[in-house]
Order: C-alpha cells, then structure tokens, then sequence
C-alpha cells in the first residue's frame, strides 16, 4: 500500500480551499491527506508539527503579500516542494515565482480537473508551470537569483528584518545566538549587495513584489 501524502494547503478564502481539497482527492483518492491553513503563520505551524510532502500556497494573505510568504515557507522547510496558487497571472508571476524556489505555480482559473492533474504531477515528485515567455527584466532576474542564493537560515532572518524584529528576537525565535545572528546578516549583506539594513530590505521588497500588483488579486 502506498504510503499516503500529507498536502498543507495555505489558502485564505474557504470556498477555494475547498476546491483544492476536492482536486486533491480527485488526483489521489485514497494516497492524500489535505492539511490547511489560513495564513503563513498558521502554515508554519503545522508545518513544525507535521509530515508535510506538499505545499500548496496562495500568494496574498492576511499576515504576507505577493511572494514574501513563498520566501517564508521555503526557508522554513526548503526540501518540501512550494506550489503557488494564485489568481495573479502572466510571465512576471510564474517567472518570479519559480527564481524564488516554487516547484510549480497553479493560476486559480484552472479548472478542477486540470487542478487535479496538476497536484498528480505535483505528489509525483514534478514540476508544473504555465507555459509562458520570461517576463522578469534582467534587472529583476538577478535579485531574484540574489534572494534565491541565501541559506535557508540567511532567509529567516531577513524575513525577521522585514519584519522589524530586532536582533534579539530573531536570535530567540530561530533558537540561536545574537552573534550568529550577526554573521548570517554579513553574509546576507554581501549576497545582496547591501552596506546596511535598509539596503537590503529594499532588495529583499523588490525581489518578492510583482510590479503593477494591485494586491486584490490572491
């Protein structure tokens, strides 16, 4: 008997949630068991205190926006594949998305089979996203590829910045020392080309935001 799949879904809107989970047991009856969540928080949190084989991610929640929650849960858990699920279309999205670490990328207008065929490729170990032409600048792709080189502990931390945590509570929440703080911030300065904080919270923001997002989109 094959061993069954744990899928956290991190979706805001029920009636979505619901879809997925339906799709879900439409690609696999019996082998799935959907976990779900209503923001990145409570995401990381059953992500903490679970077997998590698949994420299933929108992009705009109450506690993250655009792609700063993808960021968040990759660094969390790095080896766990991320598929974004959003109604935010076009080559920017899937593109930046993809430099960012998701595995797959599913626009919500799917329909609920091409879903459920999607999540099979998914919990097959595959990749899935839109067929499109690159729509990141060069600009844009390379401080994607910044933000994509940091460690997953480097992220975490500069999530904390983003944040506005201070040292000591980045220290306190990752279970380490000020000093290691320190030296994750050096080096995270260094990747991003940044002399300071500032700097690097501007490269981190322009990393994970789609230009022209009006942010209703989810």
């Amino acid at each position: 008997m094959a061993e069954t799949k744990n899928v956290l879904i991190i979706e805001d809107h029920p009636l979505f949630r619901e879809a997925l989970v339906t799709a879900l047991g439409r690609a696999f009856p019996s082998e799935a068991t959907a976990l779900e969540a209503d923001s990145i928080s409570s995401g990381l949190d059953t992500l903490q205190n679970n077997k998590v084989d698949l994420v299933l991610l929108d992009l705009n929640l109450t506690d993250s926006s655009n792609f700063d929650g993808l960021t968040r849960i990759n660094a969390a858990r790095p080896n766990c594949p991320i598929y974004v699920v959003s109604a935010t279309e076009g080559a920017e999205a899937f593109n930046r998305a993809k430099a960012l670490g998701a595995t797959g990328y599913l626009p919500k207008s799917l329909s609920l089979d091409e879903l459920a065929a999607a999540l099979a490729t998914a919990l097959d170990g595959g990749s899935w996203f839109p067929e499109v032409e690159s729509g990141l600048s060069e600009a844009d792709d390379e401080v994607a590829a910044r933000i994509a080189s940091l460690t997953p502990a480097q992220r975490r931390v500069l999530s904390g910045l983003s944040d506005g945590l201070l040292n000591k509570q980045i220290a306190f929440d990752m279970g380490i020392s000020e000093a290691t703080v320190k030296a994750h911030m050096t080096a995270i300065f260094r990747k991003l080309g940044a002399n300071n904080r500032t700097q690097a919270l501007l490269v981190y923001k322009q990393a994970v935001s789609i230009s022209g997002d009006d942010h209703s989109a989810a």
